[in-house]
Parts: structure tokens; sequence; C-alpha cells
């Protein structure tokens, strides 16, 4: 609540403003900025990690997918046929009759080095076949650990 301090000759006269005092909001919003920009790096992930078997429920398969497999020699399959990597756009345009919008299983050994998976989506991608599945193995629950035994006196 604001006051004026003009001088009207009287005194007694203290007539009160209806002006807002924003100084506590514009002090709230700068904490709150500040709070955010610290916790903005904090939210990214940057850690080296082992990734783990899926455990995502299975989604529902296409009567007829189109599965590539990369081998542990880093050979490519197209469904039960080895292929070139020259002749997968050929390939692929011949099996989904040049659909490029179906979707491509994508099959490796846990061999596979991640950058030699990562060349063979690249070149999925410059075919022009933007939607690729990743297979995995669908993990069992994890086993509950044995109890521990009790102490003896």
């Amino acid at each position: 609540m604001g006051v004026s301090l003009r001088s009207s000759g009287d005194d007694d006269d203290t007539s009160e403003l209806a002006d807002i005092n924003i100084t506590p909001f514009i002090d709230v919003v700068l904490v709150l900025l500040i709070i955010f920009m610290v916790a903005a790096p904090l939210s990214t992930v940057d850690v080296p990690v082992d990734l783990p078997v899926s455990n995502a429920q299975p989604q529902e398969r296409p009567n007829e997918p189109l599965f590539l497999t990369v081998s542990d020699d880093l050979n490519l399959t197209l469904g039960e046929q080895p292929l070139d990597r020259g002749a997968l756009q050929a390939a692929l345009d011949a099996k989904t009759g040049g659909k490029r919008d179906e979707r491509i299983f994508l099959r490796a050994d846990e061999k596979v080095a991640y950058g030699d998976l990562m060349e063979v989506m690249n070149l999925l991608r410059s075919a022009g076949y933007l939607k690729i599945a990743l297979v995995g193995l669908e993990s069992a629950p994890a086993p509950e650990a044995p109890a521990a035994p009790a102490a003896q006196p």
C-alpha cells in the first residue's frame, strides 16, 4: 500500500494511493529465474551407462514384419537373404514395394558395437526409411533375492 508524500498543507490529510507495489513480484520472479537457470543443466542426462535389456511391453507386430539383422561379423541380412550394404536400398524397395513409411525391425547381435549399429541406422535413414524399431529380448522378471539367514545366538 502506497502513501502520498505530497504536502498539501494539511498534515492530517494522508490519502492512500491505489497503486500496486510490484517489487515483491519482481523479487519472486528473479529468484525463480535463478533457480531454473541452475536446475536446467542438471536435468540433462550426460552419464555413460551400459544399456540394459528392455522390459517394455511388446508392441503389436504386423503380419509380415520386415527384419534387418546385423550379425556379429557386421553382415546384413534382410529377412533370410544376406545382402551387401550397397544393395540395401534396392532390396528394401523391392520388399516394401517402395513404401518408405513401412516400419523396419532392426535386430543386432549383442556384440555389435553401438557405432556400427548407428551406421546401419544411418544407411536406413539415407535410404528414406525413417520408421525403425529396435528388437531386443524380453526380460524376465528379476528373481527375488534370498532372505538373509537369521543371526544365531
